[in-house]
């Protein structure tokens, strides 16, 4: 039987995702984790009055939500002190990532990232018919240099970095994120997926600068908000580079349960307050935990800690195994240089004992790491 053909850069591409989700690995065990720590989610949830304003939303959505999020942007602007047109909103930085690449990349040019860094723009990219050149990383953070040279040397449409870094947990300055700015070449867009700002201690995050058209600054509702599940987020950039988001955007992609629940959770900082010290704590007792075990947390500016197995890669793609044996879902890096580490997210305190108790027997089944040389 004949059938429609794949468009050429669609029909060479796997059918793949970048994540397997916790949700398709229980349904291949048929049983349910019981501890969800690998998905760098925020287990404390949304704000009360986010949850308040979205059950209220549901009253109106039988119409189409507002195709501009005009009110969100104009809370967001007051928020960061800047004006709502140099701000665009979208499902999620995934989905800014795909418009941005899809805007700024085409077909046959390079886009420049670390190699282990976020999948999803490598999955945009390519897509889309970009290269991608990868930069490894330079003692668990991402090398500011080379991405810069890099992207000089390859003339690249993007280069990406995230601070602070998934799935490292580390981060820059303010300071080093401004110089590796301004050794980019202005002709390529410089993707800045600040995911985890929230969590950053104070003078990781460069004061916003909006004059730049080749800087893009990505937020998100997923992580200290605790919205992963809304698919809500936003870019800040040059209102020229923002207006060219109305090109190609999903316009009514926003739905209108996520703008009345970012809404209402920009302006409950009480509740973000409280999550920051929540995750501040969680993220210790993870550490607390790996160290009593013998393994080595690394320090962390997000909502997860990335712990040093001690071994190779095998090693810590065993130790994965016999944690999810027991029913405990963590992720790991997979790229060299990285992929001797687990990474673990913060969970609640329910949880967390969970994985004290696991984390040693899972050890014990594995057994020691080799040793180096």
């Amino acid at each position: 039987m004949s059938r429609p053909s794949l468009a050429p850069i669609a029909a060479n591409l796997p059918q793949t995702v970048p994540f397997v989700g916790p949700e398709t690995i229980e349904r291949r065990t048929g049983q349910p984790f019981r501890a969800r720590l690998g998905a760098n989610e925020s287990p404390f949830g949304a704000a009360p009055s986010a949850q308040a304003a979205m059950a209220l939303a549901l009253k109106t959505i039988w119409k189409y939500g507002d195709a501009e999020s005009h009110y969100l942007r104009l809370a967001l602007a007051r928020h960061h002190q800047i004006e709502s047109d140099e701000i665009v909103v979208g499902e999620g930085i995934d989905g800014l990532l795909g418009l941005a690449v899809r805007l700024y990349a085409a077909p046959g040019t390079t886009v420049v990232t670390s190699q282990g860094a976020y999948p999803t723009l490598n999955y945009h990219a390519v897509g889309f018919g970009a290269r991608v050149v990868a930069v490894p990383y330079r003692d668990n953070h991402e090398d500011l240099a080379t991405l810069a040279s890099t992207a000089q040397r390859e003339k690249a449409a993007v280069v990406y970095l995230a601070n602070p870094d998934n799935p490292m947990g580390s981060w820059h300055s303010a300071a080093a994120v401004e110089q590796f700015v301004d050794a980019v070449p202005q002709t390529t867009l410089i993707l800045l997926d600040e995911a985890y700002g929230e969590f950053a201690p104070k003078g990781t995050l460069p004061p916003l600068d909006t004059r730049r058209p080749n800087v893009l600054r990505l937020r998100t509702f997923s992580k200290a908000y605790g919205m992963a599940g809304l698919r809500c987020g936003y870019a800040i950039g040059e209102r020229q580079t923002i207006g060219a988001f109305e090109r190609v955007r999903n316009h009514f992609g926003v739905n209108t349960i996520a703008q009345a629940g970012a809404l209402a959770a920009i302006a409950d900082t009480g509740h973000l307050a409280q999550v920051l010290a929540l995750t501040a704590a969680a993220r210790s007792r993870i550490a607390d935990i790996a160290s009593a075990n013998g393994l080595s947390p690394l320090p962390s500016a997000t909502n997860f800690v990335t712990i040093d197995c001690g071994g190779d890669a095998h090693h810590a793609g065993s130790l994965l195994a016999a944690l999810a044996a027991q029913r405990i879902f963590i992720r790991k890096p997979m790229a060299p240089g990285l992929d001797h580490c687990i990474r673990i997210s913060v969970g609640t305190t329910a949880e967390l004992d969970l994985l004290a108790s696991a984390l040693p027997l899972a050890i014990t089944a594995v057994g020691q790491p080799p040793r180096a040389g």
